[in-house]
């Protein structure tokens, strides 16, 4: 699993820094999450191949979050793309993209097919043999979601020992993988826990984007290996919070330590600050396994 920031700041583009959008590898999908503007130059900066962008997930109607997107949609068209593209944000995402391609008269030579959402509860957006993408409800301003991406059980790994002594046939190898009791060349069902064992550990993210400190959707992402949640204010600004609806570095520590999170992102900073540090130091004075994120850079989990 492989996730590229390429923006991370609140509010306003700045010379070096850059609004919402996250690439995220997984399972041989790419996911771009939320689009601020210069999303796209950003993906070519950093030398993504963005034609292999099938979905895109956006988590709210502020501008800093989406107003790159219909920029990527027309280069996709000046790309003579043919995939479909898929779209997943809150209602009216359609109609604010519907309307500037038409006035642009600006129609895509691909199928643009958008999922528009409601709920105000967790729901599955997304599913297909490898992976899981769920909605996680937020508390912001406007509609809100965050995504949890999950991948699925993989092939299970043969203990190939056991698999020799219990005397099977080579040709029902790919069953065993797949987690079903074969029968063996003697005529016995041979058990498939027996003769295998788990394969690698599905891996999880989950993108919390702009909301204040929200307690309920812990349970959402319980155990999830890597959280992104925004991290708007330092605690000497704990007061703007509420009023603007954002979290301060020290509450996204909290949600990560409740949730039991195997590592926390911060992100969103507000452009009122002049390093990063701070935001990392009062993150850890709660939970542990902290790290910045900053424009361009990759995680690997």
């Amino acid at each position: 699993m492989q996730l590229t920031i390429l923006g991370c700041y609140s509010a306003t583009p700045r010379t070096l820094n850059n609004t919402t959008s996250q690439v995220l590898e997984i399972n041989n999908h790419m996911f771009l999450i939320d689009c601020g503007e210069g999303t796209q130059v950003q993906l070519r900066k950093h030398k993504i191949k963005f034609n292999r962008i099938k979905h895109i997930f956006i988590s709210h109607l502020h501008g800093d979050h989406f107003f790159g997107l219909v920029g990527l949609i027309s280069t996709f068209r000046l790309l003579t793309r043919e995939a479909d593209l898929h779209i997943y944000g809150p209602k009216g995402i359609k109609e604010v993209v519907i309307l500037q391609m038409k006035l642009a008269d600006s129609w895509t030579n691909y199928n643009l097919i958008f999922h528009e959402l409601t709920s105000n509860k967790s729901e599955l957006i997304f599913e297909d043999e490898k992976v899981l993408v769920h909605t996680v409800p937020l508390s912001h301003r406007v509609y809100t979601n965050g995504f949890l991406f999950q991948e699925k059980e993989g092939d299970r790994k043969l203990k190939i020992d056991e698999v020799k002594a219990a005397n099977i046939n080579v040709a029902y190898y790919r069953k065993l993988t797949q987690g079903f009791d074969v029968v063996n060349e003697d005529g016995e069902t041979i058990k498939n826990k027996s003769v295998t064992k788990a394969g690698i550990k599905p891996k999880s993210y989950a993108f919390c984007s702009d909301t204040m400190y929200k307690e309920d959707i812990v349970p959402i992402i319980k155990n999830v290996d890597v959280l992104y949640h925004e991290s708007t204010f330092l605690e000497k600004h704990a007061h703007l919070g509420p009023k603007t609806k954002h979290s301060t570095a020290k509450e996204a520590a909290t949600i990560a330590k409740l949730a039991n999170a195997g590592t926390l992102l911060l992100g969103h900073y507000s452009t009122r600050y002049d390093g990063l540090d701070a935001f990392k130091e009062e993150a850890q004075e709660v939970f542990d396994n902290v790290e910045l994120c900053e424009d361009g850079k990759t995680f690997n989990f």
